[in-house]
């Protein structure tokens, strides 16, 4: 497994990261801790050492799950990061209740990384208005945790304001191919890079959007090329292939994404893509962009709904129509995959998705499309 040097502190770190938010799941939608707990360990024995949570992944469930996952020594192997649920954040106390309750969630003494969570306009003025740099110099210097950074959903002109008031060692962005002028985008990397702040990309393959059912005429633009990769490896090359990206964090859900990710990343140095390929990444871009409706990740921020709609899955199923070509197909899966209750007709356009949504889309206006679509005849 390649590494790449965080740039203030020399940390080497690997350029896959496990993303823990899309672990298998049971029967009853609980996360799958045998498989996930054997998907962590095999990722770490691959040389796989920059592990991401958060507090609210799988409804609560991952931050214990990844905590039990790294016992047996597998702690010491990794550099852990975590995030705190900015949302949740009335008063500066709540920030070190959050953190500590984390530790011991996680069954550790020190988180390696340590994340102000989905940061947006409204969640930025709540951590400036709790002082969250005091609390940040406070757990750096009693070592709760070690590397302060935060995550980032929102608009350029606000992420360069965020990067220019704290000496972060760290941020993350959404970042792939699709995304390269959306929140952050490409001149947002650049700009933190240049201030020496070490860059975690996360949504490679935009929800798994990029890697999967891919269409037939955009696999045949990937099979032009001599050297062999599934989608999934194209994604995570292109990000790669930027030399102010450190660690891209991947969402593995199966031995085979695992699989594929960890051969991917072998070779992955900064700058190898031919010309060819780059020319190639972007007529797949062109033709993508020309197929997806609502440009939603599936990252479940907008959830839970207050009148029970199941906003990801109605999106997904709404894309998938466009994306492989196949509305009839999408309308008789929606309503095996979207429950009666939580359909697009049962909005009642209270906006609450859309304070929530860190791409900022108008939720219920594509909600309105989903509806039109897919509900025909219900």
């Amino acid at each position: 497994m390649l590494c790449r040097t965080m740039p203030q502190t020399g940390d080497k770190v690997s350029i896959l990261g496990y993303g823990c938010m899309r672990f298998p799941l049971n029967s009853d939608g609980g996360i799958d801790e045998n498989r996930a707990t054997a998907l962590i360990r095999r990722a770490i024995d691959s040389g796989v050492n920059y592990i991401d949570t958060a507090w609210p992944y799988h409804g609560g469930e991952s931050e214990p799950v990844v905590g039990r996952a790294l016992s047996g020594g597998y702690r010491e192997k990794v550099f852990l990061a975590t995030k705190l649920p900015s949302w949740f954040v009335e008063t500066p106390s709540d920030m070190d209740r959050f953190l500590d309750e984390q530790l011991e969630k996680l069954q550790t003494d020190h988180i390696d990384y340590y994340l102000l969570h989905s940061l947006n306009q409204d969640r930025w003025d709540i951590m400036e208005n709790n002082d969250y740099a005091a609390f940040l110099d406070r757990a750096l210097a009693d070592g709760r945790i070690r590397r302060a950074g935060f995550s980032f959903h929102d608009q350029l002109p606000l992420f360069k304001k965020i990067v220019d008031a704290y000496p972060w060692h760290f941020c993350q962005i959404q970042y792939n191919f699709l995304d390269t002028e959306y929140q952050a985008g490409t001149e947002g990397l650049k700009y933190a890079a240049e201030k020496n702040i070490g860059m975690v990309v996360m949504e490679p393959l935009r929800g798994g959007n990029l890697a999967a059912n891919v269409p037939e005429d955009i696999q045949a633009i990937w099979n032009e090329s001599p050297r062999k990769l599934s989608p999934a490896g194209w994604a995570l090359r292109w990000i790669w292939d930027h030399p102010e990206v450190q660690v891209v964090l991947s969402g593995m859900t199966t031995e085979e994404d695992l699989s594929d990710n960890l051969a991917s990343a072998e070779g992955a140095e900064p700058g190898s893509l031919t010309e060819a390929e780059k020319e190639m990444v972007g007529r797949v871009k062109r033709e993508y962009r020309n197929r997806m409706k609502v440009l939603c990740t599936g990252c479940q921020y907008c959830m839970p709904c207050p009148a029970g709609v199941n906003i990801p899955e109605c999106f997904n199923r709404y894309n998938m129509a466009f994306m492989f070509d196949d509305v009839e197909k999408a309308r008789q899966t929606y309503p095996v995959f979207v429950k009666s209750g939580a359909m697009a007709s049962d909005c009642v356009k209270c906006g609450a998705c859309e304070v929530q949504c860190p791409q900022n889309l108008p939720i219920r206006d594509c909600l309105d499309a989903v509806k039109e679509l897919l509900e025909p005849e219900m």
